[in-house]
């Protein structure tokens, strides 16, 4: 079986750098989608959220996170979260790791953060 693989995140993230090298240590093929230099489009973001919920995508430790408003901070409902992260992409946990089946549309995993074991169970 192959997989289209798209790691999502920026650049210059400790956690995606770990990630972009292990996966070209591995010789895993894959496409890399910078939210600095690719916009996050509407339809992406609907996708991340059907893949996974709010409280598993927004990295609350963030420092973008922590820059919010307060008001913003108490009242987080979907709409305000969308809307946020539309403008600030970087409130996502990074980096999220999407892989598609080529042959089978609905077969789509999204795997949020880096860890070697975790990746080294995903590629095995």
């Amino acid at each position: 079986m192959t997989s289209k693989i798209t790691l999502y995140g920026i650049n210059n993230c400790d956690t995606v750098k770990k990630a972009i090298k292990w996966l070209n240590n591995h010789n895993i093929n894959y496409q890399f989608y910078d939210f600095k230099k690719q916009a996050l489009t509407d339809a992406l973001l609907t996708r991340f959220v059907e893949l996974n919920d709010w409280g598993t995508l927004l990295n609350k430790r963030s420092t973008t996170f922590r820059n919010l408003d307060e008001d913003i901070k108490n009242n987080l409902t979907d709409e305000v979260m969308f809307a946020q992260v539309m403008t600030q992409p970087t409130l996502l946990k990074r980096p999220l790791l999407l892989i598609q089946s080529s042959t089978d549309e609905t077969d789509v995993q999204l795997h949020l953060g880096f860890k070697a074991e975790i990746y080294q169970t995903i590629f095995q």
